[in-house]
């Protein structure tokens, strides 16, 4: 238990030395430290989650997760150790809620970057759905896309395959009810199209060769329509028109749990909207409250350190502050006279040096005159 504590005193970026000698202010600082300890551990599930997406697909992408979460976690628990252990208790209200602004702001910051992976994991199953439902009509836009186009660019073509395939069946119909009449007129049938006499007579020789003369039309057309069907079924294609399909669940099912994070966050975003563009206000607030709540737990460690009343630890820790100052000051002024007397004895001992290489030379020049 003890060093739970002392771990959680450490999160709090308090002195523990200091910390110690007040019991009253031992379990204020053990809240503020679990707070800024699992705001960072919600900060690495966050960030490793997001990288998770950003490598998807890639064997090592747990792994990278894995790296970027810890090392993501570490930098905001460091950044909210810092915060929470800058503010100062010893001005007023109003100073101190002055001097956290900065510390605030950055705090909503944090917690709007953490929040959002974890409302991509919580709403999955809904932005997988939208991604589809996305993927769909993204599929379908593009098939209208290249039929336009190809009807643009083949216009005449098609419009002479439609004129053939016309030609095709109404031949087809006069065939066949040519092919009827010449059977009445060779069995005697006596209609408004037959003459009633049996056998293979006049008339009946006339349909055959109005029959004939159809049949080699219809093999001319058929023909005709057989080379205009390839011809547009390799322009086809060509514009990509015959290789592309409608997506099925399976490959649906693949392509949304593939999506990367952008994708997704924009599925996130669209959750808020019906399809007729109005806001959908229930879901657009659960997205909303889920990431308030973040940005109320990381914020919380600066609000708690803010609403505690003036407490014997901060009173102890501006005194110690004041104290090292003054040292300081202190410790600066003896640095200052050491420097001064090092500097005058060395001053001493150049002087004499050169009082004593001036005077031998002197000598030195006295008798060399004397000499000569």
């Amino acid at each position: 238990m003890k060093k739970i504590t002392r771990f959680f005193w450490f999160c709090s970026g308090a002195h523990i030395g200091t910390l110690k000698k007040y019991p009253i202010e031992h379990n204020k600082y053990v809240g503020i430290g679990a707070t800024i300890f699992f705001t960072a551990l919600f900060a690495s599930l966050s960030g490793g989650y997001a990288m998770y997406f950003v490598f998807n697909g890639s064997p090592f992408a747990v792994g990278f997760a894995i790296l970027f979460g810890m090392i993501w976690g570490l930098a905001i628990f460091n950044m909210d150790r810092y915060i929470v252990s800058s503010i100062n208790k010893e001005g007023t209200t109003n100073q101190q809620i002055l001097q956290a602004s900065p510390r605030i702001l950055l705090a909503i910051m944090i917690g709007i970057v953490i929040s959002r992976p974890l409302e991509l994991k919580i709403f999955d199953k809904e932005i997988r759905q939208k991604l589809k439902t996305a993927y769909l009509k993204g599929q379908h836009r593009k098939i209208d896309t290249l039929q336009k186009t190809y009807n643009q660019k083949y216009g005449m073509e098609l419009t002479k395959n439609n004129d053939l395939k016309k030609e095709k069946d109404s031949l087809e119909r006069d065939i066949n009810r040519t092919r009827y009449q010449l059977n009445q007129e060779v069995f005697g049938d006596k209609t408004n199209q037959t003459s009633g006499i049996v056998g293979y007579g006049t008339y009946a020789k006339q349909k055959q060769a109005v029959l004939a003369e159809k049949e080699t039309r219809l093999k001319s057309v058929t023909d005709n329509l057989g080379q205009m069907d390839n011809y547009l079924s390799q322009r086809k294609d060509f514009e990509g028109l015959s290789g592309t399909r409608m997506f099925n669940p399976h490959e649906l099912d693949s392509l949304s749990n593939i999506a990367g994070f952008s994708d997704r966050n924009w599925a996130l975003g669209q959750l808020t909207y019906n399809e007729n563009g109005t806001r959908d206000l229930d879901t657009y607030l659960a997205i909303s409250f889920i990431g308030y709540l973040f940005i109320l737990f990381e914020c919380l460690p600066v609000f708690v350190k803010l609403m505690s009343p003036k407490g014997p630890y901060d009173v102890a820790i501006g005194k110690v502050s004041e104290a090292n100052l003054y040292y300081a000051e202190k410790d600066k002024d003896r640095d200052i006279q050491v420097t001064d007397k090092v500097f005058d004895h060395n001053l001493d001992v150049d002087t004499e040096r050169q009082k004593k290489i001036i005077t031998a030379q002197s000598e030195y020049d006295f008798e060399r005159h004397t000499y000569d």
